[in-house]
């Protein structure tokens, strides 16, 4: 991971394995319209209609998601992300994925990072059975090694304890039975770098068990975990440490207690 410029990079601790380091960066949104009616898909045709550009400059309005954040993450670390309703902790997280560009500043991987969020991508109409094994193509196992452990990915699940719903359509599935489903199946393979987006937020209590002790195990063979939750209890019972973002800035970096104990305080005790 070499700093491809000739300035400051977030300091690296020796004796420790760094997996992502975050440089300063910046993440802005780009959103076309900014008067009345300048926005609506009718404006926009009347625009082509008329022979102008359907996007104009002075029609673009910029959105700083991410402002200035650095920190590094280390392998074995469970790092939760935490900040009330967007304040940029899903951006950060799919920058660091590569799904979205940085305005400034660099991100730095060690590995290969995954996101895992509750709108990822299954095909609803084909059956859980084989969104199974597609996902797990996907994240770069063999055949036979989804084979292995697909009465594992079923059982961890458990979507299939009221009934054999694996063979049924994914368009038939709750959205919680489906956010199951996706993390049972990225956490069937180890990671360089995992980052889970409100995942634990579905299911019943004994899931979130299974989720959590997962989540131990990923760290112990894999890199780095992230988790992004308004369920201040599954940060505690899973991270060490927390990153908490407000308003797109790194506003604590620290000791999951004492950053949580700060950000309940913030929000008057409210996840």
């Amino acid at each position: 991971m070499a700093d491809t410029r000739n300035e400051r990079v977030p300091t690296v601790i020796a004796d420790r394995v760094p997996t992502v380091i975050a440089d300063r960066v910046d993440i802005v949104y780009r959103v076309n319209g900014t008067g009345a009616g300048r926005g609506s898909a009718t404006a926009a045709l009347n625009r082509i209609l008329r022979g102008k550009k359907a996007e104009q400059t002075a029609g673009v309005r910029k959105v700083h998601a991410v402002k200035s954040v650095s920190f590094t993450a280390y392998k074995g670390e469970a790092i939760g992300l935490i900040g009330t309703n967007g304040s940029g902790k899903s951006t950060l997280l799919k920058a660091v994925a590569g799904l979205l560009p940085v305005e400034n500043g660099r991100i730095y991987t060690n590995g290969q990072p995954s996101l895992l969020g509750v709108n990822a991508a299954l095909m609803n109409d084909l059956t859980g059975e084989r969104n199974v094994l597609l996902g797990g193509l996907a994240m770069g196992m063999s055949r036979e090694q989804v084979r292995e452990r697909y009465q594992e990915i079923v059982d961890f699940s458990g979507i299939n304890e009221k009934g054999d719903f694996i063979t049924l359509p994914m368009r038939t599935y709750s959205s919680g039975m489906a956010a199951r489903l996706r993390f049972s199946i990225a956490a069937a393979k180890d990671h360089d770098v995992l980052m889970i987006d409100e995942a634990l937020a579905t299911g019943d209590r004994s899931f979130q068990k299974r989720s959590e002790a997962r989540i131990r195990e990923l760290r112990k063979h894999a890199g780095t975990v992230f988790l992004v939750s308004h369920n201040n209890k599954s940060i505690r019972d899973t991270c060490e440490r927390v990153l908490w973002l407000e308003r797109g800035e790194l506003r604590m970096d620290g000791n999951t207690e004492d950053v949580l104990k700060e950000y309940e305080k913030f929000t008057g005790g409210k996840g």
